[in-house]
């Protein structure tokens, strides 16, 4: 499978965060729009599968076609330069600074955000009949998905922003290791492969996704979802956020970093060289 050894993707993380600072604004908003867009599809896909079979299963089974497709084609989640994009800076790589970071982080905020809401309105007009019915099946699902997870985290306070944030922390420790997990690999289908399984770890768990949830909580306002804009960002994007941006940046990119290329020297052999600790 064209397997690239640890080291040598670790110095590919960096390369891509360098890449994606230095980036046009142009180049980063319809990158990070797209991927919005794809990711939000993928989204209304599995849950479609969901409510037609009945099998949670099977639906995360199939969703990470979506964020195989986006990475594939070369576009940016925020969850992705959360991880990457840092590591630029902590190298030390000329001309790349926190400010370019943040630049890039607002850009693919917005991009993911405007994607994810197209895509929310196209198929709220498709589970509506133009908003001439009542939501179907599949909307009234994703309506219940939306209060379960705003308004279901504000009834149990403190407690239910720290299960959200923990959930957000955890599912980009396996999204992120899913970017990283591309460049493993330099066939397409070793691509794929490794893509896929922390993808599906994610979404079977219910962890929360930033991206995602761009689709899912727009999506199930207009469909007639029992909570507010308010409700979605305080209890849950904004929490989501941040959780997403700790998971990545310490489960992934600095561990990886700071194991694979800060690799620290070898302990000594007893006998050989200076005594073994």
């Amino acid at each position: 499978m064209s397997y690239v050894i640890p080291s040598e993707f670790a110095e590919k993380m960096i390369d891509a965060g360098e890449s994606k600072v230095l980036m046009s604004t142009k180049d980063t908003l319809i990158r990070s729009y797209m991927a919005g867009a794809i990711l939000a599809l993928a989204a209304a896909f599995a849950v479609t599968i969901a409510v037609n079979t009945g099998n949670f299963l099977v639906a995360s089974l199939l969703f990470p076609v979506g964020f195989c497709m986006l990475y594939l084609l070369g576009f940016d989640l925020l969850t992705g330069v959360f991880t990457l994009c840092p590591l630029a800076v902590i190298a030390k790589r000329p001309g790349i600074t926190w400010k370019g970071v943040f630049r890039n982080w607002g850009l693919v905020f917005c991009g993911n955000f405007a994607g994810a809401l197209t895509t929310a309105v196209f198929m709220a007009v498709i589970f509506t009949t133009g908003f001439s019915h009542e939501p179907n099946a599949v909307g009234q699902r994703i309506g219940v998905i939306g209060e379960a997870r705003t308004v279901g985290y504000a009834a149990a306070g403190a407690s239910g922003f720290l299960t959200v944030f923990i959930r957000a922390v955890m599912c980009n420790w396996m999204v992120s290791t899913g970017v990283v997990a591309a460049m493993m690999s330099t066939s397409v289908s070793g691509k794929i492969m490794a893509m896929w399984m922390p993808i599906l770890v994610f979404f079977y768990l219910g962890f929360e996704h930033s991206i995602v949830n761009m689709f899912l909580f727009p999506s199930g306002i207009m469909l007639g979802g029992e909570f507010t804009w308010g409700d979605y960002l305080l209890y849950n994007e904004f929490p989501v956020i941040v959780g997403n941006l700790v998971g990545g940046l310490t489960f992934v990119g600095g561990m990886i970093y700071s194991t694979h290329y800060k690799t620290s020297p070898k302990r000594s052999v007893a006998g050989v060289g200076t005594p073994a600790e």
